[in-house]
């Protein structure tokens, strides 16, 4: 998403396709003609060309003594033989690497439309359960907020006075909380500690002010476990009165991860379903990194920095450079990535056993595609 107005959330729209015609368009123009031998031949790899449909569907292989997933996450890894050596690992390598950006149905994080009613900014959350593709072919059971996971962008600007009405379609029983948010204790979405849980059928409305700014977010609070781990999370963007505060960019892009929906996901998806970064060269893109999962993630990007600027929203006394951020549960990391040289650089968890394995890469794995 563009940053257009940080100061006006109504102006801030997504992009009709973000994904699938522009990702493979800059993909197939990254270094051009004059590129030559491996380097180019991987990189229309990965545009999907000459790929088999087979080849989205490779399921992941993932060895638990390296790294023990969640028992949700573990229960719906899908097991593989491995190769009977190099030549077999190349070509299944190959293969899932050429299906990157694969198509899958559903996506997440569309802007949630809202409302201004006497002063107040609106909003609307539906709970609720649908089927969702994390890689081709790959469906699960999932919660989800607005059919979305992850969840709408919720954006608004600090000091705002905010009203949201959740309305639980869902079975059971849940309630939101605003993580990051100084609301008043009876909005802060704990059942039986600030308010009665949200019961099947029921609507609850939050009402609370904006702050402080910053990237946070909001998430089920009730049987968490499940309905977190199963998608319902989403981002809430604050952002400050003086957008001098933040430093200057060109791009602002959110970088979710979780560990128990359908494995090891970005952004609601696995490798090679999850959607590249795109930049021109000489852009500054902001990347909201956030983790919804219940393990550590240290987000790597290969061949650019990145200039950290805020932890869970506030800004860092001293900002620091890095290539390898860890993520904590909970924890939200702001930083900027100054997009100045061109490639297709990977972008992925560096725990191996969440990015590579045997069938090669698979769940938290995307990629930054710096385009001349």
């Amino acid at each position: 998403m563009d940053h257009l107005d940080p100061s006006d959330p109504a102006t801030v729209t997504e992009p009709a396709d973000p994904v699938g015609t522009i990702a493979r368009r800059t993909l197939l123009g990254v270094f051009g003609a004059s590129t030559l031998g491996a380097i180019g031949a991987a990189v229309l790899g990965m545009t999907g060309h000459g790929a088999s449909a087979a080849a989205a569907n490779i399921p992941p292989v993932h060895d638990p003594r390296l790294h023990p997933l969640p028992a949700s996450a573990a229960a719906t890894s899908v097991p593989t033989a491995r190769p009977g050596g190099p030549a077999d690992h190349d070509s299944v390598h190959e293969a899932a690497t050429k299906a990157f950006p694969a198509k899958t149905q559903g996506q997440g994080l569309q802007e949630l439309r809202s409302t201004v009613v006497s002063g107040v900014r609106e909003f609307d959350l539906v709970c609720g359960k649908v089927k969702w593709e994390v890689t081709p072919g790959q469906l699960v059971d999932a919660y989800a907020y607005n059919g979305q996971i992850p969840g709408p962008i919720m954006r608004v600007t600090e000091g705002e006075r905010v009203r949201v009405r959740v309305k639980n379609d869902l079975d059971d029983s849940t309630a939101v909380h605003w993580h990051g948010q100084r609301v008043k204790n009876e909005v802060d979405g704990v059942p039986f500690i600030t308010q009665p849980p949200i019961k099947p059928g029921q609507t609850y409305t939050y009402d609370f002010t904006a702050g402080p700014f910053g990237s946070h977010m909001y998430h089920s609070h009730h049987n968490a476990t499940a309905q977190v781990g199963g998608g319902m999370l989403g981002p809430l963007l604050v952002t400050p009165k003086d957008p001098r505060v933040d430093p200057a960019y060109d791009k602002d892009e959110l970088f979710i991860f979780n560990d128990a929906l359908g494995g090891l996901t970005i952004n609601g998806k696995g490798f090679p379903a999850t959607a590249p970064y795109t930049a021109k060269l000489g852009q500054r893109i902001r990347f909201r990194f956030m983790n919804e999962g219940q393990l550590i993630h240290p987000a790597h990007l290969h061949g650019l920095t990145l200039e950290v600027f805020a932890r869970d929203g506030y800004p860092l006394p001293q900002p620091f450079r890095c290539d390898t951020l860890n993520v904590a549960p909970g924890e939200r990391w702001d930083a900027i990535v100054l997009a100045d040289a061109p490639g297709v650089w990977a972008f992925h968890c560096h725990i191996l056993s969440h990015a590579e394995g045997s069938s090669g890469m698979f769940g938290m794995v995307t990629a930054l595609i710096v385009s001349a």
